[in-house]
């Protein structure tokens, strides 16, 4: 890396130290409609371009700069040529900050934490794609912050606010299925790699820093063909969180929301070992949570399959002759079934049972423009870290059980350890590479 590079890194974590939430962002929140709101993107390419564009679109917001390590990532470029464009992101905080006022992280898993608490801790409210971050321990130390400081926030599972899902919640906390006794969910990705690591080591494309894109990543040769950039670093284990970590955030989002569940007590993986640098396929996690009030027990179980596990026979034939979608989940209540696809709108089965139910009529909202309207007073963000956090908590101990097959982890949400497992423990919270440490995490 560049003299540059490092002493742009150190100065920014200096300034970072000591700079309080700047005055503009109370300000702001409490300024009239005419306010402009300016966007700050860690990301312009994939699903960074979808991010920013989505909270671009709305007539207030003014995307000021793009942070891109990959000159052959600029997606936003045509449709947003004046914005600023950097390639370190800890450059474009460093200089920008002062004149933002929002921020969204749409990079990969690893380096979620990291710019989302720098962003916060310079006093910009932040959008972030899912999941929230890479390990437990980010993720309860981005929503304490979040919450402590008041930062206005929201996680990226757009489909939390069409209205499939929002119909879905209100059809299970209206008891239309009766008291739910156990759910099962699944997706047919497969964001695993059970092949050998390839033994080679190839040129860094020209242009293309390595060295920022591994973050607070461990040191290690660049692998080319697509291995880590631009897509599948889903597969491996020290960039991204596996299926699970990707589609889960999406398809439990209702499960956990309409059964407003909690921390779990326990997680068990019955499926493969992902081996030492890669997840693995074909996952199959049980939780066991604690129950509530739209559940049948003191407890309930919520199991979870990837790629090309299904849930057994006898659950999928409460669907009758329904064909079960590629990705969803199927509730199982008290008095009946609910199908729900991901995308798609929920039923309620038997089909004899509920051919005259009257389905509740739900408006979607648009998820990008509901974190701008909060950001401005307008009302509140439907995926704060208040919720972001623990649901992708839960989500990310799926993984972590993927490493001790058919062993019951008892875990212990508020010491954030697993109480059997000292060695589960261990993977609660990783180490950043050294240099790359950031405030608060």
């Amino acid at each position: 890396m560049s003299t540059f590079l490092v002493t742009n890194r150190r100065s920014f974590f200096k300034a970072a130290a000591g700079i309080a939430a700047p005055a503009f962002i109370p300000n702001l929140i409490s300024a009239p409609p005419s306010s402009t709101v300016r966007l700050a993107s860690f990301g312009s390419g994939g699903m960074a371009w979808y991010t920013l564009d989505g909270i671009a679109t709305h007539p207030k917001v003014k995307l000021a700069c793009v942070a891109e390590l990959d000159p052959a990532r600029m997606d936003h470029k045509k449709k947003y040529p004046d914005a600023k464009v950097y390639e370190n992101w800890r450059e474009m905080l460093e200089r920008e900050h002062k004149n933002l006022d929002i921020a969204c992280v749409g990079t990969p898993d690893h380096m979620h934490a990291p710019m989302g608490m720098s962003a916060m801790q310079l006093g910009l409210h932040v959008y972030m794609q899912k999941p929230l971050a890479h390990d437990i321990y980010e993720c309860r130390r981005l929503a304490a912050f979040a919450h402590k400081k008041k930062r206005v926030t929201q996680m990226g599972i757009q489909v939390h606010s069409a209205a499939e899902y929002k119909t879905a919640v209100q059809l299970i906390q209206t008891g239309a299925i009766g008291k739910v006794k156990e759910v099962h969910s699944w997706s047919e990705k497969k964001w695993g790699d059970m092949e050998p690591f390839p033994n080679r080591t190839d040129p860094v494309p020209a242009n293309f820093c390595w060295d920022d894109w591994l973050g607070v990543a461990q040191t290690r040769p660049f692998i080319g063909d697509g291995y880590y950039h631009p897509v599948n670093w889903r597969k491996r284990i020290d960039f991204g969180t596996a299926t699970f970590g990707d589609m889960g955030c999406h398809i439990i989002d209702p499960v956990f929301g309409s059964l407003q569940l909690t921390a779990p007590v326990s997680v068990r993986s019955e499926g493969p070992v992902p081996n030492q640098y890669n997840w693995a396929i074909n996952t199959v996690i049980h939780y066991t949570f604690p129950g509530t009030r739209y559940t049948e027990g003191k407890t309930i179980s919520i199991h979870w399959y990837d790629g090309d596990e299904r849930p057994p026979k006898d659950v999928q034939a409460l669907i009758g002759a329904k064909k079960l979608p590629g990705q969803g989940s199927i509730f199982i209540g008290a008095k009946g079934v609910m199908l729900l696809p991901h995308v798609g709108k929920p039923i309620l089965l038997p089909e004899d049972q509920f051919k005259d139910f009257v389905y509740p009529q739900v408006e979607k909202a648009n998820h990008y423009h509901q974190f701008v309207e909060a950001v401005m007073g307008n009302g509140q963000t439907s995926t704060p870290l208040d919720y972001a956090g623990p649901l992708t908590e839960s989500v990310l101990l799926g993984p972590i059980a993927t490493r001790f097959p058919k062993t019951t982890l008892e875990w212990n949400s508020a010491k954030l350890k697993f109480r059997n497992s000292a060695e589960a423990t261990q993977y609660v919270r990783k180490a950043y590479r050294a240099g790359w440490a950031v405030k608060g995490i």
